[in-house]
């Protein structure tokens, strides 16, 4: 299961503009495994009911001014029934200082108390949002996804069959290139989303040249850091023996993360542009979205003047009767 330590969430989400009031070290390392968050109102009556180890819980103006009416015993069985259950962290908002048993209870049981400026409100919408990315369900492929015409395409294949040449002749004609040779893919809302590795981001291999720098070759213009993949291609050596699909009618699918998407394969071999060949894959993608397959469109033109030609030869063959 994924999960997320209270460290990375200090780290990398700095619009949260947290703070460290309490927990130390043990406290950062803790780990986050939901993004649902907790607001434990009922925790500062004793009631622990509800309360998960794996969340946020969240202290917003409404449990501060609770938390300030009451007296040090009211205050120690709050806070031996908060961090004694082992909340993920506790984060307070607008902000509002903890009390000193807070204080003490945190850093006895390791567990961060977190201040920040920010309303609840706030603070909630941006965290859910990050915890959706950082925990969300994610696998890595070898290949290259590139933008093209809006369309993320995911190129599949084997070692040295021209993927990064194809994306590398893609990017000149004014496509932008995601990631090559390591994709990262995550699943949101049923999306899946696909960037390249913080080390080799911008970067591509091409063999006989070595790695080069696509940003600083084609300008900032010419990459970008995620897109949605919408269409899978993948590039296999062409078989003589092998019956590829000439008419397009039947639609395939590659399954990453339990989501499908529409693949196509396309057999390389010399004088066939890949490159093209993939460009109008994405442009006939586009037409499909838009209600156009025209696949489908030439296979019903051609069943109806077969239709229309047997119709025409049965009425001869009466009239001859």
């Amino acid at each position: 299961m994924s999960s997320v330590p209270i460290s990375q969430l200090l780290k990398e989400a700095s619009d949260l503009r947290l703070e460290p009031l309490a927990g130390g070290e043990r406290g950062t390392a803790r780990r986050i495994a939901s993004t649902r968050i907790q607001k434990p109102g009922l925790a500062l009556v004793g009631h622990d009911v509800g309360l998960h180890s794996e969340r946020l819980a969240v202290f917003g103006n409404t449990e501060m001014s609770f938390v300030r009416s009451l007296d040090h015993e009211g205050l120690e069985r709050a806070a031996e029934t908060l961090f004694g259950r082992g909340v993920a962290a506790l984060v307070i908002t607008k902000s509002f200082d903890p009390p000193p048993v807070f204080v003490k209870a945190a850093n006895d049981a390791g567990i961060c108390i977190l201040g920040t400026p920010l309303l609840s409100g706030a603070f909630i919408t941006r965290v859910t949002a990050f915890l959706e990315d950082a925990l969300a369900p994610s696998t890595s492929l070898h290949g290259v996804l590139i933008d093209v015409l809006g369309v993320g395409v995911l190129i599949l294949g084997k070692s040295g069959i021209g993927k990064s040449e194809a994306a590398l002749d893609l990017v000149r004609r004014g496509h932008r290139l995601v990631a090559d040779d390591i994709v990262d893919i995550k699943r949101l809302r049923r999306l899946l989303f696909g960037q390249g590795s913080e080390l080799i981001r911008h970067h591509m291999e091409i063999r006989g040249i070595g790695i080069i720098n696509i940003k600083d070759l084609f300008g900032v213009g010419a990459v970008r850091e995620r897109k949605k993949i919408e269409m899978v291609i993948e590039l296999v050596d062409w078989d003589p023996h092998v019956q590829y699909d000439r008419l397009g009618v039947e639609d395939h699918t590659f399954e990453i993360l339990d989501i499908t998407v529409p693949e196509l394969t396309i057999p390389v071999r010399p004088g066939r542009n890949i490159t093209t060949l993939i460009e109008v894959a994405a442009r006939n993608h586009l037409l499909k979205l838009q209600g156009h397959h025209s696949a489908l469109e030439f296979q019903e033109q051609l069943n109806r003047a077969i239709a229309e030609a047997g119709f025409a030869q049965a009425i001869t063959a009466d009239e001859v009767e």
